[in-house]
């Protein structure tokens, strides 16, 4: 089923209904005076105070953006603080707050991040959700650890009027480590990475839609062209060069017409269908995306040397009536790309097929196969995450042609989230490691080579006598908690660094365990 209905768009509030209904939501101050059009950025553990010095204006909006004054006794634990009611003056015990079995928070109950667990974390609320995003290769290198960190991204809206909607082209700079408070000092640490504030830029491109999904091509940073697909709700496929809103953060004097922000290509081959499946093929650098819509249909997509063109004929082979969920190209195998449908198949094809059907399937769910992810560093492993909260990994040499009747069984399987798994990304250098986010509102990172023995089982009984933890499968790294988070992706040249959206917002964080 497509993982955003209607409804619940609906029932996802701006910042400004967030005020009215007692949630906190900071006015931004944007060059002296109030934008309306972005929303301001939230670093949890910082000290209050008014920023004394005016951001210049230049032709882009420059936000700079406070912190809170929050002053917070810390507890962790294992990546969340236990809530503490309103009215109160000492919080109660502690007590594990596990998302798949304990009871949901209450009105008046709130989790607050451990920064103990966190060597970075960053909250940016927003006018309207942005569901889906993605980050945009860079030039600034790789394998960067040091802080303050910067980073750039583009998202497309959700918004409640279809002309809020656009897609936003954002840099984030200044990014500090997490604060640590000394207990016994109160004085904060490593005072010399945190003298800056967190500054966010962005341009903006108008659209009548709301955006489905988004995607930058991966070619961007070595082309030069950083193309942009975005899936609409209304059937049409957008193609969007934002080469010029990615330059105008550092190169002052670019100048962005209107022309510049109109789509330089439309695909109307869903004949008015949304779809949410979506990606940019690895292989081809001048531009070639494969999209899938509710209807079953994929359609093929490829630049030529003056224009681009559809395939008529699409690829069809989900169940009738299932809707495509999900596409990945294959990391190895130019022609080869796999499909998840609501019918609870993968399907792997070959474009080169003149017949347009799958070349193998296999049933990976008895629910709805919503999110997938291709291994870079290991061709024959995918994942894929289910309706039913379940997730899986495959090894695709064990996949059979159509027609055996022995299907094969996932390398591995966990069924911990008991909501539907919104998406899924393997690490993009370790390859045991996958980030899972869930409709439970977290995102778990896991790394799929830990085996807990004989030894370890039994010390974490003893020093659990609770039994609380005893269903945790050892493979799990750590738990972020995030409202209605949908997406999450690591950033391929900051490593352990994760960018994560979801109803309220988007977080940047980076955890100690990966």
């Amino acid at each position: 089923m497509p993982k955003r209905q209607a409804d619940e768009r609906e029932a996802l509030a701006s910042p400004d209904e967030a005020l009215k209904n007692g949630q906190r939501a900071t006015p931004v101050q944007v060059a002296g005076h109030q934008d309306e059009d972005m929303g301001e950025f939230e670093d949890p553990y910082g000290d209050d105070f008014e920023s004394e010095d005016e951001i210049e204006e230049e032709e882009d909006e420059i936000i700079e953006l406070n912190d809170d004054d929050e002053d917070q006794e810390e507890e962790s634990t294992e990546g969340y603080e236990n809530s503490e009611k309103k009215g109160k003056p000492k919080k109660e015990t502690p007590r594990l707050y596990l998302p798949h079995r304990s009871a949901p928070l209450g009105a008046d109950e709130v989790l607050e991040p451990d920064p103990t667990v966190y060597d970075m974390l960053h909250r940016i609320n927003l006018n309207w959700p942005c569901l889906s995003f993605d980050i945009l290769p860079d030039n600034l290198g790789n394998e960067r650890r040091g802080y303050p960190k910067s980073t750039y991204f583009v998202t497309g809206t959700q918004s409640k009027r279809k002309k809020d909607n656009e897609i936003t082209v954002i840099k984030l700079s200044e990014l500090s480590k997490t604060l640590e408070i000394d207990d016994d000092s109160e004085q904060e640490s490593d005072n010399d990475e945190h003298d800056s504030e967190p500054i966010l830029e962005s341009r903006s491109l108008p659209t009548t839609d709301t955006t489905n999904r988004i995607r930058v091509s991966p070619h961007a940073a070595n082309t030069n062209e950083y193309l942009t697909a975005s899936m609409s709700e209304s059937g049409d496929v957008y193609i969007w060069d934002i080469t010029p809103h990615f330059t105008a953060f550092d190169t002052p004097g670019t100048t962005v017409t209107k022309a510049m922000n109109r789509p330089v290509h439309t695909i109307r081959a869903h004949g008015g269908v949304e779809g949410y499946a979506l990606d940019w093929s690895p292989h081809v650098t001048t531009g070639q995306l494969l999209t899938g819509d509710v209807t079953g249909r994929i359609h093929l997509t490829t630049r030529g040397t003056s224009s681009w063109t559809t395939d008529k004929v699409p690829f069809i082979g989900h169940d009738s009536g299932a809707s495509v969920e999900e596409l990945q190209w294959s990391q190895s195998e130019k022609s080869v790309f796999a499909s998840g449908g609501s019918d609870g198949f993968i399907r792997v094809w070959d474009i080169r097929s003149k017949k347009h059907k799958p070349a193998l399937s296999v049933r990976a769910s008895t629910s709805d196969v919503n999110v997938m992810s291709w291994s870079k560093n290991v061709s024959y492993l995918l994942a894929s995450g289910h309706d039913d909260g379940s997730w899986s990994i495959w090894d695709l040499r064990t996949f059979k042609a159509n027609g055996n009747d022995e299907p094969p069984l996932p390398a591995a399987s966990f069924g911990f989230n008991k909501s539907a798994i919104t998406s899924i990304e393997f690490h993009p250098t370790e390859e045991s490691i996958v980030a899972v986010s869930s409709e439970d509102n977290t995102v778990m990172l896991w790394d799929l080579s830990v085996e807990a023995d004989d030894e370890e089982i039994a010390a974490q009984k003893r020093d659990d006598a609770s039994g609380e933890l005893d269903d945790i499968p050892p493979q799990l790294l750590f738990v972020h908690w995030q409202k209605d988070v949908k997406e999450v992706h690591w950033h391929r040249q900051i490593p352990g660094m994760l960018m994560s959206t979801g109803g309220e917002g988007i977080s940047v964080w980076k955890s100690i365990s990966v």
